[in-house]
């Protein structure tokens, strides 16, 4: 294992290291797209905050007022089951470690919801244009919501019962059908 400031490192080569060191924590070119997008629709958000100050999780996209946090999840860090593939190299170590994101991310989500918070997560895969409608179904829903007295709101302790998915039925919040829940 290769050795670091004369600490043992977690990377299974200096090639390795150096190329996780220069993975972007923000700013990657799924994230500018979707952020476009939903600029383009009219948005307008804080980028990379975090939604619980007292809580170290950050979203990528930030709606105070209406208390909306999306994320925006990268296919092989978070599992994707569509295109994840397990890591040839270290592959215990890469498991684990998908696995722990995983786990984070749905304790994140739970914080956010008993919070108060809806959460929004999007797969780097999708197509951002896609994903900044539903962003942007899922924020116009919960400002008519807003407007309303509060007797009269369908949220109920950070979660959302099924909103119009514009064909005139009912389409589940894509909080409640992220590609997180079990």
């Amino acid at each position: 294992m290769p050795r670091t400031g004369g600490k043992p490192s977690w990377a299974s080569s200096p090639a390795t290291r150096a190329s996780m060191q220069s993975n972007k924590g923000r700013d990657t070119k799924p994230e500018l797209a979707l952020r476009s997008a939903v600029h383009a629709l009219g948005l307008r958000y804080i980028v990379s905050a975090r939604p619980l100050p007292k809580v170290r999780r950050t979203a990528d996209l930030v709606f105070t007022r209406v208390r909306l946090a999306v994320f925006m999840d990268g296919c092989y860090w978070h599992g994707c089951p569509e295109h994840h593939t397990p890591a040839a190299t270290n592959a215990s170590y890469w498991t684990d470690k998908v696995e722990t994101n995983r786990r984070r991310d749905r304790q994140t989500d739970q914080w956010l919801r008993e919070a108060g918070w809806e959460v929004i997560r999007v797969w780097e895969h999708e197509d951002p244009k896609i994903a900044a409608r539903r962003v942007q179904e899922v924020y116009a829903w919960l400002n008519r919501e807003l407007k309303k007295p509060q007797g009269e709101r369908t949220v109920r302790r950070g979660r959302l019962l099924p909103i119009p998915d514009g064909s005139g039925s009912l389409a589940a919040s894509a909080c409640q059908t992220g590609p997180h829940e079990s």
